[in-house]
């Protein structure tokens, strides 16, 4: 047993964090959260604060930091507005199963509700977007109830922690011992029953359906990602030759390049991904969760499939689609032992079966070609699979995409990126999925570098996101973070604009941007710029930025008008693909 440290509550709750393995935190200090910020002053050594310009770019931050790193993220606000501040990327962060622990710092417990001066209520704010939440009133609960926090968002289905740590606890002494085996005995945990025999089962069920199917289809979301499965998921493919889509957050599960997969499923997904959804007749759906936006019309998707459902979280059994066989487990174990009893099979013909029911002539319409009189999106993005992933490949004769985290923010600029750039297991793939976040992108790039320095990181966002979090200039100023950002600039908020097109007779409410002069801002924070708006010059613009030293923002003038094809709108089946 380790001696223990008189030491004040602040003290405690920084040699915690250390202790768990963090050597980065993302925050913004506050007269509620002072005394743990002076006490940073004597740990800047050992524990890396970035400063950012608003507590929401902190969250964001914290989450790029924590899908870049495999480790939490943290991140500290003061109390009231910096709390509240911290909301939209919680909620994010909980849609999307990313482990941060929040921090933030609440008034002296005396002082509890009698509405004193930056006060509000945290735990009842947070509560239905929080793994769990704890008001930490007196130091001595520190060296307990931290650890718990760290343990509960990496655990299971990760998710965001939140904890109010009064002012008097950060300043009050307490006899502190970093204990985090003490610290989990404490925890309340519920006894359930032993399930192991009827996992067993069902995995039996499992691989009987899958080798007995003529037309199968494994559908990969982010939890192969989390739970680092992306290479038994490839080899269960290619034992039994079962082709395999991804969601949106799933993306980089599988190699672009593997001879099995087959593209992205749901609303922007690729088309013959979608059409084997509907004509397969067993899905092993693993690690996602059938949003709105990958099934469509719950009533009409994969109308001819017994559906087989991997999930961590029990709670998304049968929560939007009626599966038939649910496995609850870890990704990587279950499809372990699935493969194992997996057998060959030739389905080369239904592996085809997709591309061939696919009329390349409709390509011309969803996939601008290079020699278009003016740059679009498509464009931008294959100049970055060429330098970032591609040539990368050919340079280094590694894995395609190597120590390359792509970002994206929300819209156009974000579906472009996941239907066009060619992913790989060691692509880092980090977007907004769930919540849907503008002003994302920006944040979680900075919070992606910080999580992994060595990668070269590349955000894609749209005029319209990035100009939500943009005061971030200054965190890149101010730390010196070397990102790569892509600016999909078409003076349109585009995604709505595209609904406008589409759905209400091009009535273009409040969707156009006047935009302000990106060079002189980029002037102003030291940033490297180019602007480019011929397709031309955008192989010669990419590799100008990816040579550059220190960060790069390419301003891309891409075409107002470009809509992302083919789309499934709102309400309706698979099976209603649009191509313009």
């Amino acid at each position: 047993m380790q001696k223990a440290k008189h030491i004040s509550g602040a003290d405690a709750l920084i040699e915690t964090i250390l202790a768990e393995g963090i050597e980065t935190v993302f925050g913004y200090p506050g007269g509620s959260i002072i005394p743990i910020y002076d006490r940073l002053y004597d740990y800047r050594d050992r524990l890396n604060h970035i400063l950012v310009r608003h507590e929401q770019g902190a969250v964001h931050a914290a989450e790029g930091y924590a899908r870049a790193s495999g480790k939490v993220g943290v991140c500290l606000a003061t109390s009231g507005p910096g709390a509240t501040n911290f909301v939209t990327g919680i909620a994010d962060a909980m849609m999307d199963s990313t482990p941060i622990v929040c921090i933030t710092a609440q008034v002296d417990a005396n002082k509890l509700g009698t509405n004193f001066f930056q006060e509000a209520d945290m735990l009842g704010i947070t509560s239905p977007i929080t793994k769990w939440n704890y008001q930490i009133t007196k130091a001595s609960e520190i060296a307990e109830i931290v650890p718990q926090a760290f343990h509960i968002a990496r655990s299971d289905r990760p998710g965001p922690v939140l904890i109010s740590l009064t002012k008097n606890a950060q300043v009050e002494m307490c006899d502190y011992v970093y204990d985090k085996e003490y610290a989990l005995s404490k925890m309340v945990h519920v006894v359930r029953s032993d399930e192991t025999e009827k996992v067993s089962r069902r995995i039996d069920e499992a691989i009987e359906l899958l080798n007995n199917a003529e037309k199968p289809l494994i559908i990969a979301g982010q939890g192969v990602i989390i739970s680092g499965a992306e290479n038994i998921l490839a080899k269960c493919a290619n034992k039994a030759c079962i082709p395999v889509a991804c969601t949106l957050l799933g993306r980089s599960a599988m190699n672009f390049h593997d001879h099995y997969y087959i593209g992205m499923v749901g609303m922007h997904g690729n088309i013959p991904a979608n059409n084997m959804t509907q004509e397969a007749d067993v899905i092993l759906a693993v690690g996602m969760r059938f949003s709105d936006r990958v099934t469509g019309r719950v009533s009409n998707y994969a109308p001819k499939a017994k559906i087989i459902h991997v999930d961590i979280d029990k709670t998304e059994f049968n929560k939007n689609v009626t599966v038939d066989v649910k496995i609850h487990g870890d990704a990587k174990q279950v499809l372990e032992r699935i493969y194992n009893g997996l057998v060959f099979k030739d389905r080369e013909a239904w592996r085809k079966y997709g591309y061939d029911r696919y009329d390349f002539e409709k390509d011309k319409v969803i996939t601008p070609k290079l020699n278009s009189p003016s740059l679009n999106m498509a464009q931008v993005v294959n100049a970055i699979n060429d330098h970032y992933i591609e040539r990368i490949s050919k340079r280094k004769q590694t894995e395609f995409g190597e120590n390359v985290i792509l970002v994206t923010d929300v819209g156009q600029n974000q579906m472009f990126a996941a239907r066009y750039l060619k992913l790989t297991r060691k692509s880092g793939w980090i977007t907004s999925g769930g919540l849907g976040t503008m002003g994302f992108g920006l944040p979680a790039a900075i919070g992606a570098k910080c999580g992994k320095p060595e990668a070269q990181v590349v955000l894609i966002c749209g005029d319209g996101g990035i100009q939500m979090n943009m005061q971030e200039f200054g965190t890149i100023l101010q730390s010196g973070i070397d990102i790569k950002i892509v600016l999909l600039n078409n003076s349109f908020l585009g995604m709505v604009r595209q609904w406008q097109d589409l759905f209400y007779d091009k009535r273009f409410s409040q969707t156009h941007l006047v935009n302000p002069d990106f060079e002189l801002i980029c002037k102003a924070y030291k940033i490297n710029y180019r602007c480019c708006n011929s397709p031309a010059d955008i192989e010669d613009a990419v590799e100008e930025m990816a040579a550059s030293k220190g960060p790069f923002l390419l301003d891309a003038f891409v075409d107002a008008e470009s809509n992302v094809f083919p789309m499934i709108p709102g309400g309706k089946s698979l099976d209603d693909i649009r191509i313009n």
